[in-house]
């Protein structure tokens, strides 16, 4: 069975002002610490048994590629690997190079994703990114240079100030780019991120749904136009180029979480480490246990999750009897259609897969059973 190993690496040069993830910008006297504190689980974890061997390893964060190659590699080196494997680097276009990127494919690094979000000067404002274009194209080239043939690119739409032809710009601008792979995801606020206080005050609108779906809609077509295919509903991929690592979080495969606030799912149990890299790096090195917490998943909770998950893809999910009596209305509405005995999102579907989920869940009940 496929096999994942998710490091986080929490560490960034500027916060952006939607991102709510565990990342801190005051914390670069920490990194070296930090990395060899993830040495150290990696080696604990494999001689326990826990972490065998993987078929992905995806770095994120944060700003992955912050981390100088020896660093990244030092960690890579422990993680015992299967043949072909997928290793996966989140990276910001302002910090990499030749150099950089050279040495992580060096060190086995076989596929990058980089922040893009957009392509337009005024919505990477709005967004505090400090990136633009230029270095967009500039990393891109850097890393087809190294031999990168597997990049994805991240986007965001939704923005406000963000016109239709902004969005479509910037999907043209990055499908210019020629990757294989594209994330496109709604801007969502959060609560306690300059974004959200600054909506919160009035400052700043927030984002229009009706404008949210026109913009998915116009990104699935650009993109299926383009040649790639959506298999989950905020990713595109052309034909064999899916994210292997990410697949398995929708299948509900086994991963290994390295480094603070870092989550995995290693048999019937999920748990997730620390959230702080001090504490990560004081727990690691004094030989304790980084993990903050976890919960063991019975019959129930993983039979929700396959259908909550699976019908966010587009093999879709084969659904209990008792849910087919509400699946048929919803299939009669245009939000879901039925393939070889599984059901699976419509394009409509797709913009309100929340709504679909929760009604396909009240049909199914508190079993969960099929």
């Amino acid at each position: 069975m496929p096999f994942g190993v998710y490091v986080h690496v929490p560490f960034c040069t500027v916060r952006c002002d939607y991102c709510d993830f565990a990342t801190w910008t005051d914390r670069a006297h920490l990194v070296q610490r930090y990395v060899d504190a993830s040495v150290v689980d990696v080696r604990r974890r494999v001689a326990s048994g826990e972490l065998r061997p993987a078929s992905s390893v995806f770095f994120g964060g944060g700003t992955p590629s912050l981390l100088t190659p020896e660093q990244l590699s030092s960690i890579l080196r422990e993680i015992p690997v299967e043949p072909g494997v997928e290793i996966t680097v989140e990276c910001n276009p302002d910090s990499v190079d030749d150099a950089k990127l050279g040495g992580y494919a060096a060190g086995g690094v076989n596929r990058l994703s980089f922040g893009v979000q957009s392509m337009r000067p005024h919505v990477l404002r709005a967004l505090g990114r400090t990136h633009d274009r230029d270095n967009v194209a500039l990393a891109v080239a850097a890393a087809r240079r190294c031999g990168f043939r597997r990049l994805n690119l991240d986007l965001i739409y939704g923005t406000p100030g963000e016109s239709l032809d902004d969005w479509r710009a910037t999907l043209h601008d990055a499908l210019a780019l020629q990757p294989d792979h594209v994330s496109a995801y709604a801007l969502t606020v959060e609560p306690g991120t300059p974004l959200g206080r600054m909506v919160a005050d009035g400052k700043r609108p927030a984002p229009d749904d009706d404008d949210q779906a026109d913009k998915y809609a116009i990104a699935d077509d650009m993109l299926g136009r383009a040649g790639f295919s959506w298999y989950e509903i905020s990713n595109w991929a052309r034909p064999g180029e899916e994210c292997r690592h990410n697949q398995l979080y929708w299948t509900g495969g086994e991963y290994v979480a390295i480094g603070c606030a870092g989550h995995g799912h290693t048999g019937a149990r999920r748990w997730w480490n620390v959230r702080t890299p001090e504490r990560y790096v004081e727990r690691v090195l004094a030989g304790r246990p980084p993990e903050a917490g976890g919960e063991n998943i019975d019959e129930r909770v993983r039979a929700e999750e396959e259908i909550s998950l699976g019908l966010r893809t587009r093999a879709g999910v084969a659904l209990p009897e008792a849910a087919e009596p509400v699946a048929i209305p919803l299939s009669e509405a245009g939000l879901l259609e039925r393939e070889e005995g599984r059901w699976r999102l419509t394009l409509r579907g797709r913009l309100l897969a929340s709504e679909v989920t929760v009604r396909l869940m009240a049909g199914v009940g508190p079993a969960g059973t099929r």
